[in-house]
């Protein structure tokens, strides 16, 4: 039985749930519940911190895991990464209170920078060459400069209006582009039949919410410049009409379209005269 972690918070743990829902996979009902079998499908699903998933998973100890980029980094872990999810998405930035202004990392050597990220913040730093004091803190890091344990802070920003709150900004490049992935141990086989399901199951749910299923029908003679609109993955599916309209033969189109350019496609599809122009949202696919 495939042993899978997940966060059990946060929005990490909410994208987390509703991704292994559509995917097919049971989920918890009860927040307090720790521990899910999911027989039918053969996995177990552990519900543990986002910060010790990749401890877990990088031990051996769990099969796979969902966590974030950033946490992977931090906990030094030999997990391996095995694909984006798409959802999460945060940078790691420096924040500084808005009065004082720092030009870039280089800018940084001698200061004290707190940070929930210790060895990802220390690994930065010493690839870029600087020296600083690094402050290790657990949460609420927006509070150190005020506090007066640090000069900076190191912390990962989604909005940005935390940091807005407590008077600070952002500055220089940022420490790190982190979303959330799969990972899986490294002694678990990416063959591994379990792993192989889960890996298809959740690439499956990803495609279809970048894609929807589009229908239309066109006057024959204008199917070539239609198709060209809607070339789909292996081509468009076409099926003659078996009635005329207005005169003219029509044919039956339907292919999958990128979501985010559906309503310019329909457009470009109206002036070259499709009717009936369909969009179907896509719950899962298989490519």
């Amino acid at each position: 039985m495939l042993k899978v972690a997940i966060p059990n918070k946060g929005s990490l743990s909410e994208s987390s749930t509703a991704l292994l829902e559509a995917a097919g996979y049971k989920t918890r009902k009860d927040a307090k519940q720790l521990i899910l079998e999911d027989a039918q499908n053969d996995v177990q699903f552990f519900y543990l911190r986002p910060r010790d998933i990749a401890t877990y998973v990088g031990s051996g100890t769990l099969d796979a895991g969902i966590t974030g980029q950033d946490l992977l980094l931090d906990a030094s872990s030999k997990a391996v990464e095995v694909q984006d999810l798409g959802f999460a998405a945060s940078t790691f930035r420096f924040a500084c209170p808005n009065a004082k202004t720092y030009k870039g990392v280089h800018s940084l050597r001698g200061k004290r920078i707190a940070t929930a990220y210790p060895t990802l913040l220390g690994d930065y730093l010493e690839a870029s060459g600087v020296e600083a004091d690094v402050v290790k803190l657990d949460g609420a890091v927006e509070s150190a400069i005020e506090l007066g344990v640090a000069d900076i802070i190191a912390d990962v920003v989604s909005t940005g209006s935390t940091l807005k709150q407590a008077g600070l900004k952002v500055f220089g490049e940022p420490i790190l582009n982190s979303q959330a992935i799969l990972i899986k141990s490294p002694k678990v086989d990416e063959l591994d039949t379990g792993l192989t399901r889960l890996i298809k199951r959740l690439e499956g749910v990803l495609t279809a919410r970048k894609y929807v299923l589009l229908d239309y029908d066109i006057p024959r003679g204008a199917l070539e410049q239609a198709v060209k609109i809607t070339p789909g993955f292996e081509g468009p599916t076409v099926t003659d009409l078996p009635h005329n309209n207005g005169g003219m033969a029509w044919s039956a189109v339907r292919a999958m379209i990128p979501e985010r350019d559906v309503n310019q496609i329909m457009d470009d599809l109206h002036e070259v005269g499709a009717r009936a122009i369909l969009v179907t949202q896509i719950l899962a696919s298989r490519l």
